[in-house]
């Protein structure tokens, strides 16, 4: 068994569920048989265990761990920063490497790598901050052609932090706004019909394993109710239908499109893939590289209806990251 390194907090919104995911990990671990050493991230980005700060060498390991697990959403987490620290670590991690990390964690390169790999996708268009400073209304022209509703994005932000729907043309130009002042990057979507379908990925760039498919069910008598933070996150503000309530023939092509995906934004070790699915079609929505990771996280439960208890999945990714690491070396750098 090894020592791992669980990474968990962190500088981005999402630190509270970082710090929940990583106490989540850490226990799985232990239940497997692994010597765990959890360290704390602050919101000011400071590293410690037991209160203490810790020190990084370049190249010198982390703590002398075998691995390092990081359990961090979002921005200086899940976006290859700090992916690109532990390769400096010269440390196995688990997860995606810089590049993947990257990719999936902004949305507008992730869909432009989608639609020209012919992946399908909601429609959608990129809106800049400095392009909205200098000609707002040609922006709000453009957006036009999307429809009504359109849902507005950060673009490299996670769990729902920042994004609003706009049900009329009055409230895009202020959910614009508002997406700016979370990134200088904005996605702008088209609405989708359908239900809200999730699977998660298990693997290696070149072999991933796709789970069973998991239906969301919002719990809100709301008809305005979406998967925003909220639901995610307040305990029975969602529940999880496994199997998914789809056909056949979209099960399979979900699948498929999940286990292509991963490969195409260079992912390794885990995903989970976010869809729409009306009738036999399905739209690709987005990968998160390092979802949500509770026992009782989407992630977790998809591959607990799938076979695999939770240690065991928690295990299996920490023998994936050694697998990775062992691999890379054989390469000259």
């Amino acid at each position: 068994m090894s020592r791992v390194a669980v990474l968990g907090g962190g500088r981005s919104s999402e630190h509270e569920v970082s710090v929940r995911s990583a106490a989540s990990v850490a226990a799985g671990l232990r239940e497997a048989g692994h010597e765990v050493v959890e360290v704390h991230l602050t919101r000011e980005g400071a590293w410690t265990v037991d209160g203490e700060a810790v020190s990084i060498v370049p190249g010198g390991g982390l703590l002398g761990c075998d691995v390092a697990f990081p359990v961090l959403h979002g921005p200086f987490g899940e976006d290859g920063t700090v992916q690109g620290l532990l390769d400096l670590l010269d440390v196995p991690y688990v997860g995606s490497p810089v590049l993947g990390s990257a990719v999936c964690m902004d949305k507008l390169v992730f869909k432009d790598l989608m639609a020209a790999a012919g992946i399908p996708q909601v429609d959608y268009e990129a809106v800049h901050a400095r392009e909205w400073e200098a000609a707002a209304e040609g922006v709000l022209e453009r957006v036009a052609r999307l429809g009504l509703p359109v849902w507005v994005k950060p673009s490299r932000l996670g769990s729902s932090v920042g994004i609003a729907p706009a049900r009329t043309a009055d409230e895009v130009a202020p959910a614009i706004e508002e997406a700016l002042r979370h990134d200088a990057r904005v996605i702008v979507e088209a609405s989708a019909s359908g239900v809200e379908a999730e699977t998660a990925v298990l693997g290696s760039v070149d072999a991933p394993q796709v789970s069973e498919i998991g239906q969301i069910v919002l719990t809100s008598d709301d008809p305005d109710a979406w998967y925003d933070y909220e639901a995610k996150y307040t305990p029975g503000g969602m529940e999880l239908q496994v199997p998914a309530r789809i056909s056949a023939v979209a099960r399979e092509r979900l699948r498929e499109l999940a286990a292509r995906a991963f490969t195409l934004s260079c992912c390794e070790g885990l995903a989970r893939a976010d869809f729409f699915v009306d009738g036999d079609e399905v739209l690709l929505n987005e990968l998160n590289t390092l979802p949500g990771f509770t026992e009782t996280s989407v992630y977790g439960k998809l591959w607990e209806a799938s076979g695999t208890a939770y240690p065991q999945l928690v295990s299996r990714l920490v023998e994936l990251a050694v697998e990775r690491y062992a691999r890379e070396r054989r390469q000259a750098f």
